[in-house]
């Protein structure tokens, strides 16, 4: 319901991140640097003007929501297609090795088994949106390293949420049912066979009779969009891959090339001119810090191995299919900003542990008080799957890499750009500087 009180917020909220967007781009940074601190300062880190609630959310979702629907508009899918095994190799490489740094680092700090796989995970993951938003700033997302990133990120993500179904799935039952990843595996197939059929033999039928008459292309677009959230949710992917590979439909080869202007224009006008910036203020809101010495110094130690992680792991993928030095550190870079996904699964982890316990105690009354009764609730854990402490580094993790990304992968390109001028990302970055 639209309130008064929500109208105020968001104009705060989208006056502080243009203003604050316009100061940093003014200082070469990119623009989701300024939404971020907006966040900050109007959120519960600072000010508390403003706090997380239900219609700030929901406009946060969809802000992720349109950001990946435009950027699977402006890329090429061939070329994404082309990139798809450097992109796996560079995915596979920065979700093992931050998971298992991750893994063994939680345990170094008392963390049980349960709790060390999910922070593992929480620091494997790759957020698509946040990558995609960095890599249009720097004016880089249509290069080679920009399609391996994004297609990086998407295999990453779908990776992280497959792993996440499996280590469910143990905590709740105690056991692994091949059958069960099997499914999982052939629900995934399904969906990107489906997608690839629809994208190339039916959507195409349909969008070359299209005409802007009302509106009524946009409308299609959404639609597919919407369509292909919903059948990622169906396969147990998270709905923006469904949103990213919707926009692969809606490409300029195979439509009207002032209706596909039209269609990108009004994409890119609510995406990054209202709802993106509301889910970066917004990722900020989730910010907690502890003031501890014990907090302080794991959430910096997992913090630091999500970085090293990703940008040795990604670059050693990168190296493996050919990518020189410092393309391989801009990889390494660019797949190290998170967002909302961990936040995500750090939730879905923190209810089924607050659920496992609760039956915990109730199944230990029973057994106790009647003594014949069938107890067929699960004793897996006696203790949380994620702690708060655990839960609020994971939140500053995805805080701090986010804000590290862009400023590093600038860096690194600018760096890499001195020794190969020629390189195809620079051309295109010189231009973001004369935006």
């Amino acid at each position: 319901m639209i309130t008064g009180h929500l109208i105020v917020n968001l104009i705060l909220i989208l006056t502080a991140a243009w203003f604050l967007g316009r100061v940093f781009a003014r200082f070469g940074l990119p623009v989701v640097l300024g939404e971020l601190l907006a966040g900050i300062i109007l959120g519960p880190p600072l000010l508390g003007i403003i706090s997380a609630s239900e219609p700030i959310e929901l406009l946060a979702e969809f802000g992720i929501f349109f950001l990946m629907f435009y950027a699977g508009l402006e890329m090429d899918p061939k070329e994404a297609v082309e990139h798809i095994w450097p992109s796996t190799a560079v995915a596979i490489g920065g979700f093992i090795l931050p998971f298992v740094l991750g893994y063994f680092i939680c345990r170094m700090f008392g963390g049980t088994s349960f709790q060390s796989l999910f922070v593992g995970m929480g620091i494997s993951i790759t957020a698509i949106a946040v990558q995609s938003r960095i890599l249009h700033d720097l004016q880089i997302h249509n290069t080679s390293i920009g399609h391996i990133i994004i297609g990086a990120a998407i295999v990453n993500d779908i990776l992280a949420l497959i792993s996440l179904s499996i280590l469910l799935e143990l905590a709740e039952s105690g056991t692994i049912q091949i059958s069960s990843v099997a499914f999982i595996v052939f629900k995934v197939a399904v969906f990107f066979g489906f997608t690839i059929l629809i994208g190339q033999f039916v959507i195409p039928r349909f969008i070359r009779k299209l005409d802007d008459r009302e509106g009524k292309a946009f409308t299609f677009a959404l639609v597919c969009a919407l369509v292909m959230a919903y059948l990622a949710e169906l396969a147990g992917l998270h709905l923006i891959i469904g949103a990213f590979l919707a926009g692969q439909f809606v490409r300029k080869e195979i439509m009207n090339i002032e209706i596909y202007q039209k269609i990108s224009d009004r994409f890119y006008g609510i995406s990054y001119g209202f709802m993106a910036p509301i889910f970066f203020v917004s990722l900020s809101f989730h910010l907690h810090i502890h003031w501890e010495w014990s907090f302080i110094f794991f959430t910096i130690t997992i913090t630091l191995i999500a970085i090293v992680g990703k940008i040795i792991g990604c670059g050693a993928g990168a190296f493996i299919y050919g990518q020189k030095f410092w393309g391989s550190a801009i990889i390494g870079c660019g797949m190290n900003g998170r967002g909302a996904v961990e936040m995500v699964v750090a939730a879905v982890v923190i209810k089924l542990s607050d659920k496992l316990i609760n039956s915990q105690t109730i199944s230990e009354f029973y057994g106790s008080a009647a003594w014949k009764t069938k107890v067929i609730v699960s004793h897996t854990i006696t203790e949380p799957l994620l702690t708060q402490d655990q839960f609020s580094a994971l939140i500053c993790m995805a805080f701090i890499t986010t804000l590290i990304a862009p400023l590093s992968l600038k860096w690194i390109v600018k760096k890499a750009c001195t020794y190969d001028e020629n390189a195809q990302f620079c051309s295109l970055w010189d231009k973001s500087k004369k935006v």
